[in-house]
């Protein structure tokens, strides 16, 4: 192909083809929506020896995705199959239009990874063989035990084993009510990617088969639940789901389902640390007592952290004992309990009982209430390594949070070894991320942005301009080519990321160290902002200033900084 063989891009063969065919160019979007009811009567082996596939109905009339617009035109063959329709035709390459095919009808992006059901469906066949929006019953137990031999039991297998094929981390399950259609979308790199509408007449039987799966009350449909399913039963992947049911308003339930990672924790240096927060890491970790945190929001990678953190110290002759809810990441030599309420297992009493297990190090998954904090400081008081996630903004922060929280300033300053905060930003697509050198106004922006955070330091404040300066010669030393110059980049978009310019993510740290002063000012109960100002007089990097490096390097760009790092 053009593509492969003369590295022509993508968007520039569009353009020529637009031209050509006096049509616009439409380029492949990963998260464009099946146009279902289009669909219903076209097979995918039609559509793609024929090259044409009705995209979606516009105000100009139904679009038609072609790659070869004058053929489809003279043939009049689409006039015949919408004779009730004003026709628009737009045009993409070759690729493109299998890429489509595969979003519409299944494949593609999902069957990558290999392996799969030997009698694995499109989901497209299956949704057919499913029929349409026929007038909804009520879903009796016989329907339901007909469900586990139907379409639906391969629907909601297909949806999870795509899921995770395409890597995605949540999957969505959201009914409209009356006679509206079930909405099904995935979270991939943090944001959700529309992925298949399901007619209203299965609502209630999608819903009910995914309660089987994991052994909720099909009954109860007015409170949320939860529980979590073990594929292997069902399907062709060794994975686990994380499942709440909501109810939400219309009389009908939510499902959010979590796909639990699984397998081997990360190895540190493929965290993304920056050198200076690498080597702190390791320095603060085998301390051999004292307080830990990670913090940050839901879905930021605190326990992915704490995990690469245990596997660096997990050796034979240390004793770890892990309270978490639930167990995601299961590592070998590590003693891990799950948190179980109903059984009165919840973080005090599982934590009191470690500390009669004679443990080395404790890794705490929440520390949500003054009684967990209080055991986790008495524990690193009394000779163990403790660890333990929080949901706070920042590092400072969190030390104001703890102490709000009624801890005693002495003996929280003489536990701290270090918090860090953390955050993931999406990574820009190695394949197709476009190179600029960076203009000396976007590197004038960058530099006040990321000054803004050090106005509190004594150095800026005495001679800002020096320190500016200095802050600049610094990155001409570590981020710059031999004549001085900067390389940008600026996301496109390709096969491999789905059209979004993106491909995974990468985290964003802000390393708080337990030094002399910052636990002095502890003991005063200083400010956030004074706790901050120490930080960075010691060469802390705030999460801005994190990722305004790591743009430097090539990793990411200000948009996607600028999106995690509130401020």
């Amino acid at each position: 192909m053009l593509t492969d063989e003369f590295q022509v891009t993508v968007p520039a063969l569009g353009k020529a083809l637009s031209s050509f065919f006096g049509v616009p160019y439409e380029a492949y979007r990963g998260d464009r929506l099946k146009p279902a009811e289009l669909l219903k009567n076209l097979r995918r082996e039609y559509v793609e020896s024929s090259r044409w596939v009705p995209l979606l109905e516009s105000q100009e009339g139904l679009v038609i995705l072609t790659t070869d617009p004058e053929r489809i035109q003279a043939s009049r063959v689409v006039n015949n199959i919408f004779p009730k329709n004003r026709l628009v035709y737009q045009v993409c390459s070759q690729r493109e239009f299998t890429q489509t095919l595969n979003l519409f009808y299944g494949g593609g992006a999902a069957s990558e990874g290999g392996g799969g059901m030997a009698d694995e469906s499109s989901m497209d066949d299956i949704l057919s063989s499913m029929g349409g929006d026929e007038e909804e019953g009520i879903v009796t137990p016989d329907e339901v035990s007909a469900a586990a031999d139907n379409e639906l039991v391969k629907l909601v297998n297909k949806v999870i084993v795509d899921a995770y094929r395409m890597g995605a981390s949540d999957i969505h399950v959201e009914p409209g009510p009356g006679k509206a259609k079930t909405q099904i979308r995935v979270r991939k790199d943090g944001s959700l990617l529309n992925y298949i509408e399901v007619p209203s007449t299965y609502r209630n039987a999608l819903i009910t088969r995914i309660k089987i799966m994991c052994d909720l009350d099909i009954s109860e449909k007015r409170k949320p639940q939860d529980g979590k399913i073990k594929f292997k039963k069902f399907g062709p992947l060794d994975i686990e789901l994380r499942v709440a049911t909501i109810p939400s308003q219309g009389g009908v339930e939510d499902v959010v389902m979590r796909i639990l990672a699984s397998g081997e924790p990360l190895p540190l240096e493929k965290m993304g640390f920056s050198a200076r927060n690498n080597e702190l890491i390791r320095t603060t970790v085998t301390k051999p007592y004292g307080l830990f945190f990670v913090c940050g929001p839901t879905g930021s990678g605190k326990t992915t952290t704490l995990h690469s953190i245990l596997k660096y110290i997990n050796k034979p002759e240390t004793k770890i004992w892990t309270v978490e809810d639930p167990v995601e990441i299961t590592q070998k030599g590590l003693r891990q309990v799950q948190i179980n309420k109903k059984a009165g297992l919840d973080f005090p009493t599982i934590m009191r009982a470690f500390l009669r297990a004679d443990p080395d190090v404790i890794m705490v998954g929440e520390m949500r209430d003054k009684e967990t904090v209080s055991i986790g400081i008495e524990a690193s008081l009394t000779g163990h390594l403790v660890f333990a996630t929080l949901h706070t903004n920042s590092a400072p922060e969190s030390i104001n949070r703890l102490l709000d929280m009624g801890m005693d300033p002495f003996n929280f300053a003489d536990a701290l070894l270090g918090i860090l905060a953390q955050r993931l930003g999406k990574r820009l697509c190695g394949d197709c991320k476009k190179p600029h050198i960076a203009t000396a106004d976007e590197i004038k922006s960058m530099l006040t942005e990321f000054s803004s955070e050090l106005t509190n330091i004594a150095s800026w404040k005495k001679d800002p301009v020096a320190a500016m300066k200095n802050l600049y010669n610094e990155w001409v030393k570590s981020f710059a080519d031999p004549k001085g110059q900067f390389t940008l980049y600026t996301p496109v978009g390709c096969e491999k990321c789905t059209g979004t310019g993106y491909r995974g993510r990468v985290g964003l740290h802000e390393l708080l160290i337990g030094t002399d002063p910052i636990k002095k000012a502890v003991q005063e109960r200083a400010r956030v902002a004074d706790l901050l100002a120490i930080a960075l007089e010691e060469g802390m990097r705030t999460l801005k200033q994190d990722g305004i490096e790591k743009v430097l390097q090539g990793i990411t760009d200000m948009h996607q900084v600028r999106a995690v790092c509130i401020k």
